[in-house]
Order: structure tokens, then C-alpha cells, then sequence
């Protein structure tokens, strides 16, 4: 496994009550007495990365527990869905980019732990099973895509260990991965652990911002309490993020869903005692849901969060694929926001986005932010974006007054963007990327110069209310 580095390492576990416990591990000895009902807890010292495979000795009275092959590093934990649990066996076989990297993977300083308990109603205090993968050719093909391509830039950058500690269960929306005590301050969270604990889905599935539940597992907090409450308060860096998808499928409001990921994050920070903890996460891509524009509007807003950060992803698309096989580019863009807020590069680390309009003669003018050195016009291929000089820019409208859209021509202007539309003289509102899916020939591909996408934005959005009509549960 990996213990995360320059910071207090926890170790802990049961034994029989009142015994002392030795813990030794990398030249540090520490001493615990077990409570009455058996449990102890030591921490260890900050330690500094080291890739040579060491023991880490548990004995009391006559047991020995010994641990073998432990590196210290950065360790992360990940959560999410299918798009996050989908293996690098997945990618592999769909992109021939992907089987390279997989070919390739012998990286002995990159350990995975995939967690994979039963949800339950109550927080649970171990792990029943599983262990940790070190990656390598054979191995790699059981991780987590985005998990991998994230600990390979990592480990590749920063040289040192990377490990990646995995709870993502495909179909699952946001709610079971969040602490119950966490669903306070908005009313459609308290409704929502009110209804779980009675277990009245079907009001959850008529309410604003209700999923489709499918089992107690997609309940408040019950993911949260087999899978992430056992591994709090394991020693990690930070949190990682790629989930939506059954937030804002057929007949789930995707609205309140900021709420949701603020309630998610504020959360696990407790759980981990961490106010500070790193979290990023990944934006939907294209899919036909009418929910689906909605849901990355939520995730934009919800990086008004400190220490957060949001990969987009709208601009990889894979003929049209909920579950999108180019998992290196999302890893790779989700590995720059630690790189450079974390790790200190100096990195981009992210696309444009939308700052302010200014209407001026019948025009709009838009300011991003992360775009001081320019934007262009790109096409994305699997690992690189190519600038496309002579390109159209695609994806932007503008609405009348009477709230009506209609398309729009927009141009780059140094910093900024500037839209027209001929059948609209006096615009009041601007969006961009507002659809579930692009069309085929006209592909979002707003970059800046880093390569990095531009998220999705509606600068007004009163003229794009949603409509839960539009998205009716499935009979």
C-alpha cells in the first residue's frame, strides 16, 4: 500500500481489551492500550516519500501483524460512478492509445485499492475484504481509467508514490456517498435524509432534485457508510470526483445538485477532519439527456467551494457515449488542478471560464477568466488539441427579449469572444454549449491556449429555466 507523506499517518484496528499495542514502521515505534471494547489507534509521524518497499509490524503480547511492500507518497481518494469505476481494460479495448498505455504500465510506485462494500444504514467500522494492486502490465487493466492516467502524471511529475483508494459503484447517484449528518442548510437536502430514513422513494422520486431510486444502496448516506466511513481517517492528500450521470438521467432533477456536491465535500471534510481537503472533480460530457445541461451547470457552481477544482470535459466526445472510453484526456485535465494548486507547477489547469457580458450595439462581448494568454478555436483528438486557425467558432446564441434563442456568429478578441446575431438586434443574454449533445458537424471548441476547453455557461440563467416536463420519469 501507500501512506500519504508530511503528514500524521493513522493506524488502527482491534484487539483483545487492554493490551498494549506496538506499532513500528520505518524506523518509528509507537505504543497504544486497547479500549474496552478492544479498539486502538496510533498515529505516526510525518514521513517523507519513499519508494523502497518497507514492513509496517503490529504485534501485541504473542500476534504479529506484519504488512509488507509499504511505500510512502500521495495518496487520493476517488469516488464517483461507472465513468470512474471504468477500467483501464475498457479503455484498452476501445482506443488503441489506451492498450499503449496500458502496455506500458509498469509502474511499481502506483498502488490501487478498489473498495467495494455493501452500502448499509449505519456507518461501518471495517472493511471486510479486498487489498491493494501494484500496477503493472497484467494488473493495470483492473483500474479505474481516470484513476490510473491521474496517479501516472502524478507519479510521473512529482516522483514519488501514488496511491489511489477507489469507492466509485456504477448507476449510483450523489446522495449515498455523502455523510447523513451532512445534508443540512437547504431545504431540498433535509428533505431528502428525511425521506431516506423512512424510506419513502417514491416521494424522493417526485420531489425537486429527486433521483430515480433503485435500492436502498442510492439512500442518503448509505454508500457513504460501508465504503468511506471505514477508510476515514486513512492519511490521503485529497479527494477526487466523476459522477452526475443518475442525477440527471430520465426523470431525476438535476436541480439543487450544487447543493449536493457542496454537501459531498463539506462532508468528507469532516469525516477526514480536514477543512482544507483538495477536492476535484470532473464535468459531464455530451449526452442526450435534456437534464444533462443542466447538471453541468450545477457542477460549475459548485466551484465556488474552496480548494475545489472542475475538469471539463464537454469537447470528448465518442460517438455520443455515456460511458466515453477516452479516460486519458479526463485523467490528464483532472491531474493539473493538484499540479499546480497542490504541488505548485507551473501548469494551466484550466479552460475558460465565463467571467462577465457587456452588451454594446447590438453585440456581446464575453470576459473569461483562465484566458490571459488567449483563446482559439481547437479540435480535440485522444492526448493533444490542435489549434485550428482558419476555424468557426461553434456553440454560442443569443437571446432577444422576448427570451427567445437563436444562433449566433462569434469571433476571438484577444482575451474575449464577440457575438452577433443578424436576426437579433437588441441581444440580452448569451449561452454557450447550452445543449445535451453538440451537433456532429459543429463540435463545441472554444480553447485557450493551453489546450483547455471552455465549460458551458448561460449568462442569464432566468431564460433557461428547466422544465421537469421535458424529463419525465419513464412509465
Amino acid at each position: 500500500m501507500v501512506l500519504q507523506r508530511e503528514l500524521p499517518v493513522p493506524i488502527w484496528g482491534k484487539g483483545d481489551v487492554g493490551k498494549v499495542v506496538t506499532v513500528q514502521f520505518a524506523g518509528q515505534s509507537v505504543k497504544t492500550m486497547t479500549d474496552l471494547a478492544g479498539h486502538w489507534k496510533v498515529w505516526l509521524k510525518p514521513m517523507k516519500a519513499n519508494s523502497t518497499g518497507r514492513k509496517l509490524k503490529i504485534s501485541s503480547g504473542e500476534d504479529t501483524v506484519i504488512i509488507r511492500d509499504v511505500l510512502v507518497g500521495e495518496v487520493w481518494f476517488s469516488g464517483g460512478q461507472s465513468n470512474m469505476g471504468y477500467t483501464v481494460r475498457g479503455m484498452a479495448r476501445r482506443l488503441p492509445e489506451g492498450k499503449a498505455l496500458a502496455d506500458a504500465a509498469d509502474f511499481n510506485g502506483i498502488r490501487y485499492r478498489k473498495v467495494n462494500e455493501k452500502n448499509s444504514p449505519t456507518p461501518q467500522a471495517d472493511l471486510t475484504g479486498g487489498s491493494w494492486l501494484v500496477c503493472n502490465p497484467k494488473t493495470v487493466h483492473g483500474i479505474s481509467g481516470v484513476g490510473f492516467v491521474y496517479a501516472r502524471r502524478l507519479h510521473l511529475e512529482l516522483k514519488v508514490p501514488i496511491g489511489i483508494i477507489d469507492c466509485s459503484w456504477g448507476g449510483t447517484p450523489i446522495e449515498p456517498y455523502i455523510p447523513a449528518e451532512a445534508f443540512t442548510g437547504h431545504p431540498t437536502l433535509e428533505r431528502l435524509v428525511a425521506l431516506a430514513k423512512v424510506g419513502d422513494v417514491e416521494s424522493i422520486k417526485k420531489m425537486r432534485g429527486g433521483t430515480f431510486v433503485r435500492s436502498p444502496a442510492w439512500l442518503a448516506g448509505a454508500i457513504y457508510n460501508g465504503r468511506i466511513a471505514p477508510v476515514a481517517p486513512y492519511a490521503i492528500r485529497g479527494a477526487l470526483w466523476y459522477q452526475a450521470e443518475s442525477n440527471c438521467g430520465t426523470g431525476e432533477d438535476p436541480r439543487d445538485y450544487a447543493h449536493k456536491m457542496r454537501a459531498l465535500i463539506n462532508g468528507w471534510r469532516s469525516v477526514w477532519n480536514r477543512p482544507d481537503l483538495p477536492f476535484y472533480y470532473v464535468q459531464l460530457p455530451q449526452w442526450r439527456s435534456y437534464a444533462w445541461t443542466y447538471a453541468r451547470e450545477e457542477q460549475r457552481r459548485a466551484m465556488d467551494v474552496k480548494n475545489t477544482g472542475m475538469a471539463v470535459t464537454v469537447d470528448l466526445d465518442f460517438h455520443n457515449d455515456i460511458h466515453p472510453p477516452n479516460k486519458i484526456d479526463v485523467g490528464e485535465r483532472l491531474a493539473r488542478w493538484p499540479l499546480a494548486k497542490v504541488y505548485s507547477r507551473k501548469i494551466h489547469f484550466s479552460g475558460p471560464l465565463y467571467r462577465a457580458i457587456t452588451i454594446k450595439t447590438g453585440a456581446i462581448h464575453v470576459a473569461f477568466d483562465h484566458a490571459n494568454e488567449g483563446l482559439m478555436i481547437g479540435k480535440a483528438g485522444v492526448g493533444k488539441v490542435t489549434e485550428l486557425k482558419d476555424g468557426t467558432l461553434n456553440g454560442f446564441e443569443v437571446a432577444d427579449k422576448a427570451g427567445a434563442w437563436h444562433p449566433a456568429k462569434a469571433v476571438i478578441q484577444g482575451k474575449g469572444v464577440v457575438v452577433r446575431s443578424d436576426a437579433v438586434k437588441e441581444p440580452v443574454a448569451l449561452r454557450y454549449a447550452c445543449h445535451p449533445q453538440a451537433p456532429k458537424d459543429r463540435p463545441w471548441n472554444l480553447y485557450n491556449k493551453a489546450g483547455l476547453p471552455a465549460s458551458p455557461f448561460c449568462s442569464d440563467w432566468s431564460k433557461m429555466p428547466y422544465d421537469p416536463d421535458r424529463n419525465p420519469i419513464s412509465k
